[in-house]
């Protein structure tokens, strides 16, 4: 049982790693090849697609059909493929190209403040204290993260901003629109599926742009982040639940956004300064909040 706990950290330690690493080769593919934001989201969405329906079928044959035999679940699927899994993987590169790594992997930590704020609209009932204190600290650490702590002054290029809230809000509307459709099927298919439905609006982009670069480093840049920023992450992480807690897992993703920051940092010379470090470690903080437990009140208390 032990060995099996230490296998899911490594686990998912590693794919927060990979997820992380991902941003970083994205931000050098934009900054130093000029490798367009809609082409490398149109082929991050078509290729990882393919490969985790080709996973899925490896072992289930013809079932990778199986959620387009059920017509309820179709209205769901292009639901969840448009409206979560498109904006969060494009708002997060446009983050990337207008700002850098590290601040729009830690902007696309506000979802589960964007989950708190729906989520009380929703259901006409205030936050919990943890939600306040969860908001409390995001906004304090988006503060920090955006002004460098100096109100008068942004330290973030306005687009950069606007994409990473974007990030955040995207991240919320990906945890949420699937619900019942992985409560159905397995998670490979429903994600693989909503990835290749969501590069179909990229086809004409993937068809005529021209890139003004092409190399052996962009190609396995390129090849990096589908197979091990996307793919090989993301089977990590589901393998990592089969001995470690939703909990658990939720606070080591804490990984993702420090990956991005020191490969970032020290690969490619991004400035980051204290502001940044501590308005960021706030909302990986909100992220851990979330994460823990909810107190069980004794019977009779």
């Amino acid at each position: 049982m032990q060995r099996s706990r230490r296998l899911g950290l490594t686990e998912v330690i590693s794919g927060g790693i990979l997820w992380g690493a991902s941003g970083t080769f994205a931000q050098a593919v934009f900054s130093r090849y000029q490798v367009p934001t809609l082409w490398l989201t149109g082929v991050r969405l078509l290729l990882a697609g393919l490969l985790l329906l080709l996973w899925y079928a490896a072992g289930h044959g013809r079932a990778v059909w199986a959620l387009w035999r059920q017509p309820k679940m179709i209205g769901q699927l292009l639901l969840f493929s448009l409206l979560g899994m498109v904006p969060s993987q494009l708002t997060y590169f446009l983050a990337i190209a207008y700002g850098n790594a590290p601040t729009a992997t830690v902007l696309q930590f506000l979802g589960p403040l964007f989950i708190i704020i729906y989520l009380a609209l929703a259901h006409r009932t205030w936050p919990r204290r943890i939600d306040l204190l969860s908001i409390g600290i995001a906004l304090l650490g988006t503060y920090l993260l955006v002004t460098n702590g100096h109100l008068t002054s942004l330290a973030l290029a306005p687009r950069a901003l606007f994409w990473g809230l974007l990030a955040g809000v995207s991240s919320a509307s990906y945890t949420l629109l699937p619900r019942r459709l992985l409560a159905t099927f397995d998670a490979r298919l429903v994600v693989g599926w909503a990835m290749l439905v969501g590069s179909l609006p990229f086809g004409g982009i993937l068809v005529t742009t021209r890139l003004p670069q092409i190399n052996g480093t962009v190609i396995g840049g390129i090849a990096f982040i589908v197979i091990g920023g996307t793919m090989l992450a993301y089977l990590l992480y589901l393998k990592s639940l089969e001995s470690l807690t939703p909990s658990t897992t939720g606070m080591l993703s804490a990984f993702e956004p420090l990956t991005a920051t020191v490969l970032a940092v020290t690969l490619l010379g991004t400035p980051i300064t204290g502001a940044e470090i501590v308005g960021g470690l706030c909302i990986i903080a909100t992220t851990l909040l979330q994460a823990l437990p909810e107190k069980v009140t004794p019977a009779g208390e």
